[in-house]
């Protein structure tokens, strides 16, 4: 390769590495049973840490259910799912797990994917250029994966400003009731922690000819009496149109779906190149999916003890003066906002006090409002939950960043 091709790579980076945004990985091997305990593999070799920012948000893929299912299926099968859906990849535990879907989401039909981005980026690009003349609706803060779905269905869009109805309204209503129209959002945003109006926003849908498409990426598995998602746990499901999700976080697992009509699945796996030609999901991660989504859907023991640990976890960095950003949720943002201070903090809890929280920086949220995001589980104990109080006033105290000043004078 030319040097000057290899030195636009360099400055590519370098850039990042000014504005403190270089991304560094951190080396973890998770211990199964021990959950949320992990080997960290650092400069002075393993040494044992306490995960605080885990998207497998109830443990599942530490569940003896989801790990018997995969070994026992790879066992059985193999370890690869040898091809794309077409070409000898529809294994039967992959059928089985879109049937498990379907029905957790009370539709005709669900469609697995590779990944929750492939079947956004996939799923809305696919459906808004099936429909004559759609115009998108897009919430100001849907995730990376909806925006590259939007821009990739190259259909007019508009942005409506987060979670506001009030200007979804009046864009729906300049767009007419004739127009096809698609409306994205998510039902729980996972960097604010805070939950979509969905009641509000199906009302607007039904009564100005829309079709919703919501990302339930973040709340299924947590959130209602199967673990369906938030509008499973506000009665809304059955008036979403299209409902997207994840394995991989509290299921577990790995892979993304829609669920819908049969005649909208049809379509998009008719017509989309990202669930076309790419390697379907391998066997043996369809079975561990598909057990812990059945375990989730009759144990509720998971959630309440993960809720309980969150609102725990929010009192006490609250009760110690560290800016902890409200939220309804299971997400605990602790805001720096500083891109440096940020990673600094990160850098300081790993190394001095053995515990894991990546920091998030821009383009993930704003700048200014860097933050660690927090995500306890059910077996994240009072002990733990103490010890990472208590190393955060010290990270905090170590970088000169503010506490609150009539917490301080309570110690």
């Amino acid at each position: 390769m030319p040097r000057t091709y290899t030195a636009i790579f360099e400055e590519a980076v370098a850039a990042l590495q000014r504005e403190k945004r270089y991304r560094v990985f951190a080396d973890i091997e998770r211990i199964a049973d021990r959950f949320p305990k992990a080997l960290w593999h650092g400069p002075q070799g393993p040494r044992e840490i306490v995960l605080w920012c885990s998207n497998d948000y109830l443990g599942m893929g530490c569940h003896p259910a989801s790990i018997e299912a995969m070994a026992a299926t790879a066992r059985s099968l193999g370890t690869g799912a040898g091809g794309t859906r077409n070409i000898s990849g529809t294994s039967h535990p992959l059928v089985l797990l879109e049937r498990e879907l379907a029905d957790l989401h009370a539709k005709e039909a669900a469609l697995v994917f590779t990944s929750g981005y492939i079947s956004n980026q996939s799923g809305i690009s696919t459906l808004a250029k099936l429909l004559p003349d759609c115009l998108i609706l897009s919430d100001a803060l849907n995730h990376n994966s909806m925006i590259e779905g939007v821009r990739q269905a190259g259909r007019e869009k508009v942005i409506f400003r987060h979670n506001d109805v009030e200007h979804l309204e009046d864009l729906l209503r300049a767009a007419g009731t004739e127009r096809c129209k698609l409306i994205v959002f998510e039902s729980l945003y996972s960097m604010d922690g805070d939950v979509a109006p969905i009641g509000r926003i199906c009302d607007l849908a039904e009564r100005y000819g829309a079709m919703t498409y919501i990302d339930e990426v973040h709340a299924v598995g947590m959130y209602g009496p199967r673990g369906a998602g938030i509008a499973e746990r506000d009665g809304e499901m059955g008036r979403l149109d299209v409902i997207e999700g994840t394995l991989g976080k509290a299921f577990g697992a790995l892979g993304g779906y829609i669920a819908a009509a049969a005649p909208i699945v049809d379509a998009v796996r008719s017509h989309a190149p990202g669930f076309i030609f790419t390697t379907a999901l391998p066997p043996a991660v369809a079975a561990a999916a598909t057990a812990s989504i059945r375990h989730l859907k009759t144990s509720s023991a998971e959630r309440q003890a993960q809720q309980a640990n969150a609102a725990r976890t929010k009192a006490a960095l609250a009760d110690a003066g560290l800016p902890v950003a409200p939220t309804p949720t299971h997400i605990v943002p602790v805001i720096v906002g500083d891109p440096e201070l940020c990673k600094a903090a990160s850098d300081l809890l790993l190394a001095e006090h053995g515990i894991y929280i990546q920091p998030i920086n821009y383009p993930t949220v704003p700048r200014g409002t860097e933050r660690l995001r927090i995500t306890p589980t059910p077996f994240h104990t009072d002990a733990l939950i103490a010890d990472l109080a208590d190393a955060l006033v010290a990270v905090w105290r170590k970088l000169g960043l503010p506490l609150r000043e009539h917490a301080l004078a309570a110690e």
